[in-house]
């Protein structure tokens, strides 16, 4: 029977309650990081109010006073980001964990480390790792808790603000460890990899950048965490599990963990569908899941903004979860012209992280100029320092987060916490794509959309450490977070057609970001988006509103409803450029060859060969 160190106080909770899978995992992980405390979440307000006090405290965080039960929270200037350089799969079989990439070729799609000998690393990493801290033990379900969709873990963390972020971002506490039983769970171990005592921090945020190292170790359904106390890397439950674990799960079991939101439409008829779609990180997926439709009549309702874990039933319909509770959003952008609905939900209950805050108790970051008034105000930025309009400096980091609860989201869908999940009609895939890709597409075919989702490209964003404006490969918007081979999650993909019961949604690309030559945007983009998402309607309702080109099937003429759109080009929006295209698949093959290699599977070959042969055509 498993026992706690000599020593070790529990603050909260018993210890002696959790089950013997458990408390096994708990003692071996205080044993080795030394926390001099352990506290078992229960998810009570109670606890809320001891974690936000220990923030306040420690000068990690401080309230909000103009605002209901909120708080601002600033970094270490060096902690401020997902850090893909350091995050790594463990696998026996390198190309279990990613594809063979060409011969002298920087691999992009993942990046391997041999388990033993990363073992050994965190061994040392986290040994005594948490002295003079707490332990917090958060249970946590992705999911709602006991849907047969869902999925249970533990994460051990030394920090209080990935525990406050975990409650808003998770289902969190006593309900959970029941729930759990005796069963099996993903097991997450986190530090901010500074034991006390430790030198003066200036910023009041402990993390450990030189020896940042985010790992995952799908055989054991495992992920260990070191050194950030940053977002993705932290809050285990969100990129780490959500995706790259659970990626490994659902391939397993036979489902889909992905990058995508989840939003239900109605139309004027008062009929439902629901549609799920994959962007990159900050390309404005938290927008389209709250888009507040402008054409008359129409309704769109949230499910989940990030992540979807979506698994045909019985009757072959493919029904979708949002394993989240909460929303990470971008601040700099949101605003009540791009986003009401997302900036109303963090009015309470919310941590605010990197965004600049005013002498009367609010915050301000770039988007909210018009919306804030700082007339008389003093303004803080992200680092800490005073702050004024005009600056060369930008007040709030572009990657700065809210954390707010879903449940605050006034457009949250009735069924968003339905344990059987929502029935997906069509799946969007699209990125920052300023020139040559249409406004929207349809694919011919299931096969041809995973084609189209696997050469998917973005400008890069300030999600992770890239440098804006270039334009990346992201296969699904899943680059960052593949858990196994990409060619093999490719293959997943195309093998859900095998399964003739399965009612395949239709798969659409989608770009709101065409410039046209003076560099500004040909479509209006935000919430005239519904326009766009009315005519995928009328598609999936079988109307003929399409015309086929190469790429896939676009609108005709004249079946967008632009009505008070003013002068938009649509010809040149809806334009596929030979040139442009044939460029773009020498471009394309060169990533397959390089990237993938022998792991790109054929259908996806033969797709690209049939593309160009349409081009060559044309």
């Amino acid at each position: 029977m498993a026992s706690l160190p000599q020593g070790v106080n529990v603050t909260h909770g018993s210890f002696d309650k959790l089950s013997e899978k458990l408390k096994s995992f708990v003692a071996e992980k205080v044993k080795l990081c030394q926390p001099d405390a352990l506290h078992i979440c229960d998810g009570s307000d109670a606890e809320e109010k001891i974690l936000t006090d220990t923030l306040v405290k420690a000068g990690m965080a401080h309230k909000l006073e103009k605002m209901d039960n909120c708080f601002a929270v600033r970094t270490n200037p060096a902690d401020v980001a997902r850090v893909e350089s350091k995050t790594v799969i463990c696998t026996k079989d390198k190309h279990e964990s990613i594809p063979h990439a060409k011969e002298g070729v920087q691999g992009r799609l993942g990046q391997w480390a041999d388990p033993d000998e990363m073992e050994k690393k965190l061994t040392k990493l986290f040994d005594g790792c948490m002295k003079g801290r707490t332990m917090y033990l958060i249970p946590f379900s992705m999911g709602p808790v006991g849907s047969p969709l869902a999925k249970i873990g533990i994460e051990l963390t030394d920090s209080p603000y990935v525990t406050m972020c975990m409650k808003i971002m998770t289902r969190m506490g006593a309900k959970v460890l029941e729930t759990l039983g005796d069963g099996d769970f993903v097991k997450c171990s986190h530090s901010v990899g500074k034991p006390l005592p430790c030198e003066p921090d200036p910023y009041n945020w402990p993390c450990n950048p030189e020896n940042t190292i985010i790992t995952h170790f799908p055989a054991k359904r495992e992920i260990v965490s070191f050194g950030s106390g940053y977002g993705g890397n932290s809050l285990l439950g969100k990129k780490c599990f959500a995706l790259r674990i659970a990626s490994v799960i659902a391939r397993d079991e036979g489902w889909l963990a992905e990058h995508m939101l989840i939003l239900g439409l109605t139309n004027p008829e008062g009929k439902k569908k629901y549609i799920a779609a994959a962007f990159p990180s900050a390309c404005g997926k938290t927008n389209m899941a709250m888009i507040t439709p402008t054409i008359p009549g129409w309704k769109a309702e949230c499910v989940g903004d990030d992540i979807a874990w979506m698994k045909f039933d019985k009757e072959g319909n493919l029904r979708a979860i949002n394993p989240e509770y909460g929303f990470f959003g971008v601040c700099p952008g949101t605003s009540m012209v791009t986003n009401p609905e997302a900036l109303l939900a963090c009015q309470k209950d919310t941590v605010f992280t990197n965004v600049a805050t005013t002498d009367d108790g609010g915050y301000f970051w770039e988007g909210v100029e018009d919306e804030v008034d700082l007339t008389g105000k003093k303004v803080t930025d992200w680092l800490g320092k005073p702050w004024t309009p005009g600056s060369e400096t930008k007040a709030a980091h572009p990657n700065s987060r809210f954390c707010a609860p879903a449940k605050n989201c006034r457009v949250m869908d009735p069924l968003w916490e339905s344990p059987d999940g929502v029935p997906i009609e069509a799946i969007l895939f699209g990125g920052r794509r300023p020139h040559g890709v249409p406004l929207i597409f349809e694919s011919f075919n299931w096969q041809h959309g995973v084609f189209v989702a696997s050469s998917m490209c973005s400008e890069a964003t300030f999600a992770a450490e890239h440098k804006g404006n270039a334009v990346m490969r992201d296969p699904f918007a899943m680059r960052p977070f593949f858990g196994y081979n990409a060619g093999q999650y490719f293959q997943h993909w195309l093998d859900m057609e095998k399964d003739k019961t399965h009612k395949l949604p239709k798969i659409y690309h989608v770009n709101w970001f065409r410039r046209d030559e003076n560099g500004g945007f040909l479509w209006p983009g935000f919430g005239e988006n519904s326009r766009v998402l009315a005519w995928i309607w009328d598609r999936l309702e079988g109307k003929d509103v399409a015309e086929k080109t190469p790429i896939g099937y676009i609108p005709k003429k004249d079946t967008i409803n632009i009505d008070g759109l003013g002068n938009l080009d649509m010809e040149e929006l809806m334009s596929v450029p030979k040139e442009y295209w044939m460029e773009q698949l020498d471009d394309l093959k060169k990533y397959y060859e390089d990237q993938l290699g022998e792991d790109l599977p054929k259908p996806v070959w033969d797709e690209f060969y049939s593309l160009r042969e349409r081009f060559d055509k044309s």
